[in-house]
């Protein structure tokens, strides 16, 4: 999985927007009493509560000890575990694999595939969504010509993997998970507050800028929002431009 680095703290409180659109997707699922349902990319526990509280039996997982620990804190009755999705190890396990805005941060896409439908019973469905093709695309290329003016060609790779329809459905079909329903949709995201944009920076693509000199990194960091401002900053304030892939999908 991706080496990113997690401010449970910042995460909580600037952007549960993460898990409040989430909300929806959580509809989409539909948990009911007694299902299993595995929660991935859990963060700090808030969907797997609201999925928890249709009377399914729960597990959240996550790949990132901050935020583990965070979930644990906030909802003790539930189940979560520190886990990388590319390494489970349950079979034929779940009613249900649920994830919301975590799969872009997998790296090795297909391996977390074959770990989920094998996860799944047969029959089991598959309810994700996470950044598709295009997803924060003004922003990231801001980042990395601003960083690239120091680095020249040594920028940090990406952390994300963002893939059209296309790319993700040919991986689901094969592992034996048939797609009856894809959405890549356009969602401009608000940012809260004056520093709205430097707080998504430094939660979500700092590790661009761990790469300069520690005293550059607060001018690199002004110049990105220079950038910016004129593209993602209106009478309202900041937002992101975020592109998400939905996918309802059941293992055969």
């Amino acid at each position: 999985m991706s080496s990113q680095t997690w401010d449970a703290e910042l995460y909580e409180s600037k952007h549960s927007f993460v898990w409040q659109y989430g909300e929806g997707l959580v509809d989409l699922l539909a948990p009911k009493p007694n299902e299993r349902i595995l929660d991935i990319g859990c963060g700090t526990g808030h969907l797997t509560r609201k999925i928890a509280d249709s009377g399914a039996s729960v597990v959240g997982i996550d790949s990132a000890v901050a935020m583990i620990g965070q979930a644990r804190q906030n909802y003790p009755q539930l189940t979560f575990a520190l886990a990388d999705c590319t390494q489970l190890t349950y079979v034929d396990e779940f009613d249900a694999v649920f994830s919301n805005a975590a799969l872009h941060w997998v790296l090795e896409a297909e391996a977390a595939v074959k770990a989920m439908a094998r996860a799944l019973r047969c029959g089991g469905r598959l309810i994700v969504e996470f950044g598709g093709q295009g997803n924060v695309q003004t922003i990231e290329n801001a980042v990395i010509a601003v960083v690239a003016k120091h680095l020249g060609d040594a920028v940090p790779a990406r952390k994300t993997y963002y893939p059209s329809i296309a790319a993700y459905t040919t991986l689901l079909e094969a592992h034996g998970l048939e797609t009856q329903w894809a959405q890549l949709y356009q969602r401009p995201t608000p940012l809260e507050g004056a520093y709205g944009m430097e707080n998504w920076i430094r939660q979500f693509k700092w590790y661009y800028f761990e790469a300069l000199p520690v005293e550059y990194r607060a001018g690199a960091l002004k110049e990105v929002l220079a950038e910016l401002g004129p593209k993602l900053h209106n009478a309202q304030g900041w937002y992101a431009d975020y592109r998400r892939l939905r996918i309802i999908a059941f293992k055969r």
